[in-house]
């Protein structure tokens, strides 16, 4: 059947690194593929906290910070591309009563399984000002990998990969995403070895 070479496609995945990569960005980090297609694969790091949080973030932006409980989150090293721009992950928002897929945002990538990724300015207003999505994690830079890139280090043995949780990005404490992700695989960090073969 033809299907059966339909190659796999990891939006609303996390990619947990194997302990043999050790590149300086992703060694020992959960990514979350928020698209993914024959083009390429784009994710945000989310367990690589920058030195700012978000509130020294929203100074930098002159906006003022009426979040509370965002004042003191950590904002995320997302990945190596586009280092200055702000990608803002949070629960998906939609425009009026309708509850159509419309982002109330202007630059949103709706991702199936109920997240968006926004990078446009209008977020961190409605932050700002006391409202916006409930739960957010703000990154400044991506990941990406072009058209097969991602499948060859998979075939590699760089990546795990497993369906993401909600909870683990948004509300488990940073310095145990990487093994809570693991354990949605049934895995433990020990149990993983730099030579391994396919999980």
């Amino acid at each position: 059947m033809p299907g059966d070479f339909a190659p796999t496609n990891l939006t609303n995945h996390f990619l947990i690194a194997m302990p043999g990569l050790q590149d300086e960005v992703f060694c020992r980090s959960v990514v979350y593929v928020c698209e993914h297609n024959e083009r390429g694969a784009l994710g945000l790091v989310i367990n690589k906290p920058c030195e700012i949080d978000m509130r020294s973030l929203f100074e930098k932006v002159d906006l003022p910070l009426r979040r509370e409980d965002l004042s003191g989150e950590p904002v995320f090293q997302g990945g190596p591309v586009q280092t200055e721009r702000g990608f803002v992950l949070h629960e998906h928002t939609v425009c009026g009563a309708d509850k159509s897929s419309e982002s109330a945002y202007a630059s949103t990538l709706t991702i199936p399984g109920g997240l968006g990724m926004t990078t446009s300015k209008d977020v961190l207003e409605a932050l700002s000002s006391g409202a916006g999505p409930r739960k957010v994690l703000v990154s400044l830079g991506y990941a990406a990998w072009g058209e097969g890139q991602l499948e060859s280090e998979l075939s590699d043995n760089s990546w795990l990969t497993v369906a993401a949780s909600n909870s683990i990005i948004f509300d488990t404490p940073v310095a145990q995403r990487y093994d809570k992700a693991l354990r949605l695989l049934g895995f433990e960090s020990w149990m993983l070895s730099p030579d391994a073969g396919h999980a």
